[in-house]
């Protein structure tokens, strides 16, 4: 029982592991890594708070643990990524990146996403209105939305990889996402305490919509775009919500 009650923490460092892992993998150029340790770190983030509630074993260390393995994962990876399309963009691999070189060090912009990521993460664990919704958009959804533009541009997805390697494209993504990471728009979350209908309709409805999206993506060779095309319906889907009404903004109480 005593292991047991690790349990959760251990899957948390899985996910900080799989981080890592995939940061190496952009730097190395072994990018066609990346959605796999990406699919294993969104799997342990969700684990390990179901897993620590299964078992009672939720701790405020566990809560720590949490944020800091998301940093790396959804933070420091993101922004890699960002980095990586960037450069692709002018034409520069990674594998001649040059930190000397200016053109190169322009490609630091898609780090904005990595320090609003922090600024996210760090005002989610004082702010007690997320405990069942999210206030902006939480940092997994910011890394699922730039692989899918990863993915398009590795399989050129649709013939859309002409249009994702555009600078200018990419510099609009990168301030879009750091803003929606720290605005004040509610989001629901997929956290189920319970699976009545009811109470969880919104989320329910959302995932059949995102089975579907996947379904088609993989039948038409377009995952990537799939996921990237979820996120946003999962950002329009929410502010629909919000300004109907259905999902409210609580003032800031910190």
């Amino acid at each position: 029982m005593k292991i047991l009650k690790h349990l959760p923490n251990a899957v948390t460092l899985l996910n900080l592991l799989c981080g890592c892992l995939a940061f190496i993998s952009i730097f190395t150029g072994q990018v066609y890594l990346v959605p796999f340790f990406i699919a294993v770190c969104l799997f342990a983030d969700y684990s390990d708070g179901l897993l620590a509630r299964l078992l009672k074993v939720s701790s405020p260390m566990g809560r720590e643990l949490d944020s800091l393995a998301d940093m790396v994962s959804f933070g420091v990876v993101p922004g890699a990524m960002l980095f990586y399309l960037i450069n692709e963009s002018k034409g520069i691999p990674i594998n001649h990146v040059d930190f000397m070189d200016w053109t190169t060090m322009v490609g630091m912009v898609g780090f904005l996403v990595t320090l609003f990521s922090c600024i996210r993460l760090a005002k989610f664990n004082l702010d007690t209105r997320q405990t069942e919704g999210f206030v902006g958009l939480n940092t997994p959804a910011c890394t699922i939305f730039v692989l899918g533009l990863l993915l398009i541009t590795l399989y050129d997805i649709y013939e859309l990889k002409s249009f994702v390697l555009n600078e200018q494209f990419l510099y609009i993504v990168t301030v879009a996402l750091s803003y929606l990471l720290i605005a004040e728009i509610p989001m629901f979350s997929f956290k189920f305490k319970d699976f009545d209908w009811k109470t969880n309709k919104i989320r329910i409805s959302f995932i059949i919509v995102s089975i579907i999206c996947i379904f088609v993506g993989f039948a038409t060779d377009g995952f990537g775009a799939a996921l990237s095309f979820i996120i946003i319906c999962y950002l329009i889907f929410s502010f629909v919500l919000w300004m109907a009404g259905l999902i409210k903004r609580e003032k800031r109480d910190f």
